[in-house]
């Protein structure tokens, strides 16, 4: 027992549930003295509150905090003493590369359950008429598919950003350790509760949690309130963090345009997820205090305006869309030179797109309420800011072209994703101006066309560089590289089965499908796209599963990782053993040149800086 308790992740999600019950039953007995009689909601939301704080509590990941307040004295973050093997994973560690293959275990496995709901759902949708799923069900299941890739997509972008960015920049570890380990804890509870949601009514609004239909939802719809709410927390310390370290702990010489493209990429996505996730939490707090304490903020009959949440919401949900997708197309820029033999074309303006593509989300979430009854004088400029946005975004295209023209191309693992992404990146980008048109939107508004579009989107800005940065950073993390078969097993069947679900998708919503729609008329003549959709989506897991197993064989049975094995001029390569260690570099460095010079005689980026005798 005492073993097991040693266990961070354990001691954490005992502290929940006796935080939990410990909410519930202060609040029970509060109305009970006031005379009040039980009450599920209010009681349960407490608990939740109360749940994520005890989690925090019993892992240990607000201890240092709390021996601080008190004037006890604390170990500097660098002496922090890690657990050996891989019992650091499961507990609180202040090294960025321990928090970030956190995030990325934690990411694949939200990946995972989001993905088990969709084929549930989309089981049901394999043919017209009721098959196994109940309505409610079936609604809970896709809103719940939706958020939880989401949060998934959100954890997966810590991962890459804290793993890389001090290696990239040459930082020995993120400028608040501390900050960046709480960051990471409170998502885990924020995601417990989040899918606890199923557990205790649903929810049936899909994603999005709008009024005023969420305002009748079931009690499952404030634990969905609440589970995003503490992730927008994690998601907003991540981003201070990440701002922090790279503006003050760039290494010698390294001025900003000598950082790494994917760097620039992460500054654009810190600064809109810094500035804008409030706007979510803000909504999902105004529609939890209306249920709670009937506030009439979104109720119409009461003087609400629900078309005030969709405000909220899509202020930061589209440039949400850029956080999910800007260091997928940083990880693009950034392994295209290495597999090329040639320098990122057009540096500086790739560096400026992706500020440009940060500041232009802004300006474009209206494109989401044509159908939703706002004022017709906003539709045209808000047409007009929705496609500004091809602007930047084609710089990048145009960058990636000009790279790839008359290079040397090599065709490893991570370079087939980086060549799917920008072909599947390039279909969201072309299918997007339909959905920002407003003559073209009113027909295709939440139809099934937007749903191939929004997959294209995401697939080809986050999943398939995503997937590239695993098979390319992988051996630096373990030691041992990835199995090239497996990996091109996972490359040739998931890429031509997710163009035909997303065809197949855009196609039915063409036709008049509409999205979360649990059932549809055998008249209409879907049954046989809906069955090609649903056998693709469950070729798109297959596939993900053999890089699963790829993972787990390879962590023991993959081939030694020596040496810069990709040929890379970037410092983690060049200066590190893999796996790289504590505190990364032993040596500063300086930075002399440009980061991708390939195939220039002489260039050189990095050189290191001889210290004076004696300093340690």
């Amino acid at each position: 027992m005492k073993k097991v308790l040693s266990i961070g992740l354990v001691r954490g999600v005992l502290g929940q549930i006796v935080g939990t019950a410990v909410g519930i039953g202060l609040l029970t007995g509060i109305r009970a003295l006031m005379g009040l009689g039980w009450k599920a909601e209010p009681a349960a939301v407490l608990g939740a509150f109360f749940g994520v704080f005890g989690f925090l509590i019993a892992v240990g990941s607000v201890s240092d905090w709390w021996k601080w307040a008190k004037g006890e004295e604390t170990i500097e973050a660098e002496d922090f003493k890690d657990l050996p093997g891989v019992k650091r994973y499961y507990g609180v560690s202040l090294d960025h590369k321990v928090i970030g293959i956190q995030y990325g275990i934690t990411s694949l496995i939200l990946m995972a359950v989001g993905g088990t709901f969709a084929l549930i759902f989309r089981t049901e949708l394999a043919a017209s008429g009721k098959q196994f799923l109940d309505f409610d069900l079936f609604n809970t299941l896709i809103g719940m598919h939706g958020m939880v890739l989401i949060i998934s997509i959100l954890l997966g972008i810590a991962a890459m950003s804290n793993y890389l960015v001090p290696l990239l920049i040459g930082a020995k570890d993120m400028a608040f350790p501390r900050l960046n380990a709480f960051g990471f804890w409170i998502s885990v509870p924020g995601s417990l509760v989040l899918l606890s949601a199923i557990f205790v009514g649903g929810f049936d609004t899909g994603w999005t949690g709008y009024p005023p239909l969420s305002l009748r939802a079931p009690l499952g719809m404030q634990m969905f309130f609440v589970g995003v709410f503490f992730n927008g927390w994690s998601s907003i310390l991540g981003a201070l963090n990440l701002i922090a370290t790279i503006l003050k702990m760039r290494a010698k010489g390294m001025n900003m345009f000598r950082m790494p493209i994917f760097v620039w990429a992460v500054l654009a996505t810190s600064i809109i997820a810094l500035t804008a996730t409030q706007l979510i939490g803000l909504s999902f707090q105004l529609v939890m205090f209306e249920r709670l304490f009937g506030m009439p903020f979104f109720d119409a009959t009461k003087g609400g305006n629900p078309i005030l949440f969709q405000h909220l919401f899509w202020f930061y949900s589209h440039p949400a869309v850029y956080v999910f997708i800007l260091p997928g197309l940083g990880i693009i820029s950034e392994l295209l030179p290495v597999f090329v033999r040639k320098p990122l074309f057009g540096y500086k303006w790739v560096a400026m797109s992706s500020m440009g593509i940060a500041l232009t989300g802004f300006l474009v979430w209206g494109h989401h309420m044509f159908t939703a009854g706002i004022e017709e004088y906003l539709r045209v400029p808000f047409m007009y800011s929705t496609l500004l946005v091809a602007v930047p975004t084609g710089v990048k295209f145009f960058s990636w072209v000009a790279t790839l023209w008359q290079g040397r191309i090599r065709f490893p693992v991570p370079m087939l994703f980086v060549l799917g992404g920008i072909v599947v990146f390039l279909l969201g980008g072309l299918t997007g101006p339909p959905n920002g048109t407003v003559s073209t939107d009113l027909h295709l508004h939440d139809t099934y066309f937007v749903v191939g579009h929004f997959h294209d989107t995401m697939f080809g800005g986050y999943i398939f560089p995503l997937f590239a940065a695993i098979y390319y950073w992988y051996p630096k993390i373990t030691g041992r590289k990835l199995n090239d078969t497996l990996g091109k097993l996972h490359f040739y069947l998931m890429t031509p089965s997710f163009l035909v679900m997303t065809f197949g998708q855009m196609y039915i919503g063409m036709l008049g499908m509409r999205r979360r729609i649990a059932d549809y008329d055998p008249a209409q003549g879907f049954d046989t796209s809906h069955l090609i959709i649903t056998i693709a989506g469950f070729l798109i897991a297959l596939s993900i599963l053999f890089l699963f197993i790829n993972l787990i064989r390879s962590a023991k049975h993959g081939e030694v990782a020596e040496g810069n094995i990709w040929e890379s001029r970037s410092p983690e390569w060049t200066l590190l053993p893999s796996p790289a260690p504590a505190h990364n570099y032993d040596q500063d460095f300086r930075v002399v040149g440009d980061p991708y010079d390939y195939g220039l005689a002489g260039s050189r980026y990095i050189e290191p800086v001889l210290r004076p005798v004696g300093d340690d």
